[in-house]
């Protein structure tokens, strides 16, 4: 798309989005790890024998928004590489920033996952320590490889690729698709009408609920429903000003309706209702707490912070690393005599501390935070010796 014209900046916006991107990929972290304890049938076969109904809530609460936000985000910052640096400029990005780490980490990440679902289930099926393959057949991981929680890698890549390609092509085809989106965007009722490609695009799935296969050619519903999201978010950088500024103000109400939206997704699931209604309550929840984290994090996390900066700096190399991590502290703590809220605290501590201090003893300061983010954090000078007395 040519001749964009100039976009005003709000003087927050990076920094919110960046505090907004470590908070969800932490709760990455969050949600693998309550999967193990979960009593709904979920994609990942290792589980954990003490299980709770609240990791049910706290799993399909995030996995009803964080994926959505980041494809927004997503969408948003590769629309700010291409009237910055032009579609060539935002190619040549996504393939070094997502193509080469891809490429890089997916085949030690593939084996890595494998072998600690492989180790957790000699825990369930054999209540043995070992990595006997006879549990293969109930082990879908090792089925053939897959893009495990890559996935999200994979498909932002492919987005910004055919991105870069549309970009060359007239603004004004364009237009008034982007002129229309941003028009419902501002629309209170708008979450119900987005909600239905993404309704046609899982209405095949249980409950009318999309779950990513992980497949290198992900099928055409996982590119409806992600794509809507990241074109959204391509819209969203040429119409910050006056978003942001409706996000910002409206945030708690995108919150109360989303839960309003859950709620009647859980009533309905609870009495076995239509499926449909369940997906279509659940894919408003995804946009309207979207529209609410964005809101909630311009609103308070507008500035860099420490904490937060920091967790942003490592978001990438957690996203990467944390998940076979989860699933290897989940077979440390199977059968152990603790309740399920015990082990999914000590689960969720132990893998962020392994996450946080790989990146700081490996990453932060070396060529890999080069690789994925840009740029190498210097070390800080230690102090002068002090002269002997």
């Amino acid at each position: 798309m040519s001749e964009h014209p100039p976009v005003p900046s709000t003087g927050q916006r990076l920094h919110a989005l960046d505090n907004l991107r470590a908070l969800l990929m932490w709760l990455g972290i969050v949600l693998h790890v309550e999967a193990i304890y979960a009593t709904q049938h979920l994609p990942n076969a290792w589980r954990d024998e003490q299980r709770t109904l609240v990791a049910d809530v706290v799993v399909s609460s995030i996995h009803a928004f964080r994926m959505p936000a980041f494809f927004i985000m997503g969408g948003f910052f590769a629309a700010l590489l291409a009237r910055s640096r032009g579609p060539d400029g935002l190619l040549r990005h996504r393939l070094l920033r997502l193509g080469l780490p891809f490429a890089l980490f997916w085949p030690p990440l593939w084996l890595a996952s494998g072998l600690a679902a492989l180790f957790f289930m000699n825990r369930m099926v054999l209540h043995r320590w070992g990595l006997d393959p006879g549990v293969l057949p109930e082990l879908p991981i090792l089925g053939g490889p897959n893009t495990i929680h890559l996935w999200f890698l994979w498909m932002l890549l492919w987005l910004c690729v055919f991105t870069a390609a549309l970009w060359r092509l007239p603004r004004a085809w364009f237009a008034p698709a982007e002129a229309a989106l941003a028009w419902l965007a501002r629309q209170p009722w708008a979450c119900l009408a987005l909600a239905l490609p993404l309704l046609l695009a899982s209405a095949a799935y249980p409950n009318a609920v999309l779950q990513p296969a992980g497949a290198f050619l992900p099928e055409w519903n996982e590119w409806l429903y992600y794509g809507s999201f990241f074109v959204f978010g391509l819209m969203l950088h040429g119409r910050q000003a006056e978003l942001f500024a409706r996000f910002q103000r409206h945030w708690a109400g995108y919150a109360v309706a989303g839960l309003a939206c859950y709620l009647i997704a859980f009533a309905v699931a609870l009495r076995q209702g239509p499926a449909l209604l369940i997906g279509y309550s659940y894919h408003c929840i995804a946009w309207l707490w979207s529209f609410a984290a964005i809101g909630l994090a311009l609103r308070w996390l507008s500035s860099r912070q420490a904490v937060l900066g920091y967790l942003a700096d490592s978001a990438y190399w957690v996203y990467l690393v944390h998940y076979p991590l989860t699933i290897l502290f989940g077979a440390l703590l199977f059968e152990q005599p603790l309740p399920a809220a015990a082990k999914i605290a000590l689960n969720i501590t132990a893998t962020t501390l392994v996450c946080l201090g790989s990146y700081a003893l490996f990453v932060r300061h070396g060529g890999i935070s080069q690789l994925l983010n840009g740029k190498r954090h210097p070390r800080r000078p230690r102090g002068p010796a002090r002269e002997p007395a």
